[in-house]
């Protein structure tokens, strides 16, 4: 379950969610993949974390990827909507049943743009430090990575950690949570990174 653990729900609830949380999941990572695609076929690169800072007031590349985020905010509220009613929150103010949509989709929006800026560093560490074009695969992995946990090595192992990114953006769209600190994290630990050994790690484990 996306949510497991964030609110107590009942069986019927759980279940409900479940079957409906797959296709959500699946489209937010249509939605990362497509956002990281854009930024790499593009020039562009940021160098700094202080310019990833100057992209986020931007919205050109969240602009390439509209379709995506309506799709996936169109999954996520009726998700977020059904576990809370299956927790039974019938105390739960309309106008935030209202303005859930808009909430979700602020931060979505803002995710994505957070995600292409993080990513946009991380290529051009990686093309700077190994002399060849970013894998976007990799650049996928280390830029989730960092977003969600920006003060830990990246972990290579593993798929790509869709379904926390997923529980992130849901629930901070739905309860208000600002992501930018923890952009500006993630920002700078891509900084820190040793790209070439992770390139080197990342390209042994594919042969």
């Amino acid at each position: 379950m996306i949510l497991s653990g964030s609110l107590r729900v009942g069986k019927r609830a759980g279940t409900d969610v479940r079957r409906t949380s797959g296709a959500l999941v699946r489209a937010v990572s249509d939605l990362v993949g497509k956002a990281v695609d854009h930024v790499l076929l593009s020039n562009k690169r940021v160098a700094s974390a202080a310019e990833a800072r100057q992209l986020l007031k931007r919205d050109e590349q969240a602009e390439a990827v509209t379709g995506e985020i309506q799709r996936v905010v169109a999954l996520a509220v009726p998700v977020f909507l059904r576990l809370a009613r299956g927790a039974r929150l019938t105390k739960v103010p309309w106008v935030l049943v209202a303005s859930a949509t808009l909430s979700i989709g602020a931060a979505v929006r803002s995710g994505v743009k957070e995600i292409q800026s993080l990513s946009s560093l991380i290529a051009h560490r990686l093309e700077q430090e190994t002399g060849a074009p970013a894998d976007p695969a990799l650049v996928k992995k280390l830029a989730v990575d960092l977003y969600l946990h920006p003060r830990r090595a990246p972990n290579l192992n593993g798929p790509v950690r869709i379904v926390r990114l997923t529980r992130k953006w849901l629930l901070g769209g739905a309860f208000g949570r600002k992501t930018e600190r923890r952009a500006s994290r993630a920002f700078e630990a891509a900084e820190r990174i040793d790209a070439a050994a992770l390139a080197a790690r990342w390209n042994s484990r594919a042969s």
